[in-house]
């Protein structure tokens, strides 16, 4: 029997993951599911690795996982920190300040820089970490966190990690394919993205960058797992058509990777980065206008993916939530643990960076909060997003 949903669905999707999927890659998902050993679907499999490469501007095939990059992430953790290593985890946000509890599972001692979740981490506090503990072997960035909607300075911050000769991990899953982020740009010897974000794919693979000097690490490591599915080194050499998968991969989400590469490349990473922030810096010069406040400390770091806005004193999230759904049928996101109840989160991701959902989000923002008796003058809100639709500049 057919499931009916006691709602409708959404009519568009603004938030922070899962987005909104291109044509082209609900098309890709329907492609034939091919036998894993099939040496088709190892040549093919060996092809989207190195496409992987071509948008991360690396040299080896990207190393992919079957799974989202949450286990990814803590697949990172098991694999390079071992029993002897020193950690300095950076924690602006949700994410950040949850990897450490990853890592307290494997390290040996933990350095961390906390600041609040509406401000970055200052690469000085970096360099004073090092300082005070040259014995830091390890540092974990999350590049967009994204509960907060913030960005830290990845590059900055990479090349004093580099400098003190130690392995940087930068979570880039919901910033790499929507802004310029890669992992030699930051010094990042495990970089970690999947499509389900800014490229507009579906949420089901890790993709990553893993550096020579992360691979030598992790085999030294005693306590790196193997036959497991927090291993890097099951995955390391399956790009390769003439090597086994530890398990089977799931074909039909590589067929959709496939096609969200595609969809980056041919449009061409610039233009793509461009939208993405020229719909961002619409929104937020849109919510200012409208007389409502950003999340971000300075909107310097805000980030060009997702706006997150302050919920107004004495309303509920949850309320502008349902009302922008029911009213509109716009879906926006809540924050996460420490955010959550504070912030509301507005997407711009994959094929929703254009800056005509700017328009919608405003509307549908400033709508519900007048549905729940707020002021919020929309109409202020819409002409100075035009004005930043028409000059075009970011």
């Amino acid at each position: 029997m057919p499931f009916k949903a006691s709602v409708k669905e959404p009519v568009i999707t603004l938030s922070a993951g899962p987005v909104a999927t291109y044509p082209s890659i609900l098309q890709a998902l329907s492609r034939p599911v091919h036998y894993d050993y099939d040496p088709w679907f190892q040549e093919f499999y060996e092809s989207v690795a190195r496409k992987c490469a071509k948008a991360l501007k690396v040299d080896q095939p990207a190393l992919i996982l079957h799974c989202e990059p949450a286990p990814g992430i803590e697949a990172t953790a098991a694999s390079l920190i071992s029993p002897n290593d020193t950690v300095l985890n950076l924690a602006s946000g949700v994410y950040g300040k949850g990897f450490g509890y990853w890592s307290a599972r494997y390290h040996k001692d933990m350095v961390e820089i906390e600041v609040p979740f509406n401000e970055s981490i200052s690469p000085d506090a970096v360099a004073a970490a090092f300082k005070q503990r040259p014995d830091i072997k390890v540092v974990s960035l999350v590049h967009h966190d994204t509960p907060s909607g913030t960005i830290n300075p990845a590059r900055e911050i990479g090349k004093i990690v580099r400098d003190h000769d130690a392995l940087l991990i930068v979570d880039a899953v919901s910033s790499f394919g929507g802004m310029d982020i890669h992992p030699n740009d930051c010094f990042a010897d495990v970089f970690i993205t999947g499509p389900g974000k800014c490229l507009g794919g579906a949420p089901g693979l890790t993709v990553m960058a893993v550096s020579d000097r992360a691979w030598k690490h992790i085999e030294a490591n005693p306590k790196a797992p193997f036959a497991s599915a927090l291993s890097l080194k099951d995955w390391k050499d399956a790009w390769s058509k003439s090597k086994p998968f530890p398990f089977t991969p799931s074909v039909a989400e590589v067929n959709g990777l496939d096609a969200a590469l595609d969809q980056y490349l041919d449009e061409g990473a610039e233009k793509v980065w461009h939208r993405h922030a020229l719909t961002a810096k619409a929104t937020r010069a849109g919510i200012l206008a409208m007389g409502q406040e950003l999340w971000a400390k300075t909107e310097s770091i805000a980030s060009p993916t997702c706006t997150a806005v302050k919920v107004p004193a004495g309303i509920k999230d949850s309320d502008i939530i349902a009302a922008a759904r029911a009213e509109y049928g716009v879906v926006f996101s809540t924050g996460r643990n420490d955010t959550l109840g504070k912030l509301i989160r507005i997407g711009h991701m994959g094929p929703v960076a254009e800056p005509i959902y700017a328009i919608v989000a405003l509307t549908a923002f400033g709508g519900a909060l007048r549905k729940l008796g707020r002021k919020a003058d929309v109409g202020a809100g819409i002409e100075a997003a035009m004005a930043v639709i028409s000059a075009g500049k970011i």
